[in-house]
């Protein structure tokens, strides 16, 4: 197997190569996500012994957690290439097919967003992860003539946030699925510290808490924000990030104490002021925020009903007494979250 990565897509911003520069490479390096660690190590190890290629394997949960950095992190340890597409960008059947026909022994293809994949495209995906085979029809009424072509043994990683959305005879298809869950305190302690030493950044110990209490459990929040608080204290400050350089830079961000961001704040003010609390609908916050709804429920919701300020009922969202609290807005219970009288 080749020793080169192969990349396909993906982003020239300076961020994101920061972002794959401070990557985990092997398992060895991965902070938190214990369980997903130890379940891959086996596989791998597995892998090995028979020689043959890992398992299809399906990480899902919140964005932002590291499910692309698992997917290279298997190809290290594996000591194998890795093409990376997404599900929006494979427009057509012909597009997978010509990405299969490319792939050699051991090769792992990582479909990021992989339940936004058309059904077309999936027809011609079931057949390669099953019996490594590519149905093509060649010709057109009664002289087409269906070809089946042998592809080599492979590994598909796919990658969503809306596990609901993946169509089922795709999902089963994948021999593992893993959830990734947000990380703990200590867990994003670690990652700001050993970022900052890559970087080349100082940080204290209360520099070092600032920032992973604000960055909502999340490694690619902890980054970002890691980034924008050195570029603070290198114009602000004598470059070291300590408690107070942190403090300032993230009030300035309008980042709060719990990692709630202006979007965060809008989106429950609307839910309080707008609809009192609510039940309402996800596309009528959507549209009052100025926001897109999709965005909402991937992005904002799942942190925000991890902290317990959002509740989802039938109805459609509601604001629980954690938000007012947190918004600083005394609370009424409305009483729209009790079960209505048979008469």
């Amino acid at each position: 197997m080749s020793e080169d990565r192969r990349l396909v897509g993906g982003s020239n911003r300076n961020d994101d190569r920061e972002n794959i520069a401070l990557r985990p490479k092997y398992l060895s390096d991965i902070i938190g996500q214990d369980r997903v660690r130890e379940n891959l190590k086996i596989i791998i190890e597995a892998a090995k012994v028979r020689e043959e290629p890992v398992d299809h394997i399906l990480f899902y949960g919140p964005p932002g957690l590291g499910k692309t950095s698992l997917a290279h992190v298997i190809a290290n340890e594996m000591n194998a290439n890795i093409r990376i597409t997404a599900g929006p960008s494979i427009e057509r059947a012909g597009d997978l097919a010509a990405i299969l026909t490319h792939l050699k022994q051991y090769d792992i293809l990582f479909i990021d967003e992989v339940h936004r994949l058309g059904r077309a495209v999936e027809e011609v995906l079931y057949p390669a992860m099953e019996d490594f085979a590519l149905d093509i029809v060649i010709g057109k009424g009664p002289a087409a003539k269906n070809v089946r072509l042998n592809l080599p043994r492979f590994t598909v990683i796919g990658a969503t946030t809306r596990l609901a959305l993946l169509a089922g005879p795709l999902r089963d298809r994948f021999g593992a699925r893993f959830r990734l869950d947000y990380y703990d305190q200590a867990a994003m302690e670690h990652i700001i510290n050993r970022a900052a030493s890559m970087l080349e950044v100082g940080i204290d110990e209360l520099g070092t808490l600032e920032i992973a209490r604000r960055s909502r459990g999340t490694p690619r929040v902890a980054l970002r924000l890691l980034r924008r608080v050195r570029d603070f204290a290198q114009v602000r400050a004598d470059g070291l990030i300590n408690g107070d350089v942190a403090e300032e830079a993230l009030a300035l961000m309008e980042i709060d104490p719990l990692g709630l961001d202006d979007v965060d704040r809008r989106l429950l003010m609307a839910i309080i002021d707008k609809f009192s609390g609510g039940p309402v609908g996800l596309d009528t916050i959507a549209a009052s925020i100025s926001e897109d709804s999709s965005t909402i429920m991937d992005v904002y919701e799942p942190y925000l009903l991890q902290l317990g300020f959002l509740e989802r009922t039938p109805r459609g969202r509601m604001a629980t007494r954690h938000a007012y609290e947190h918004m600083g807005v005394p609370y009424h219970d409305n009483g729209s979250s009790e079960q209505p009288g048979l008469f």
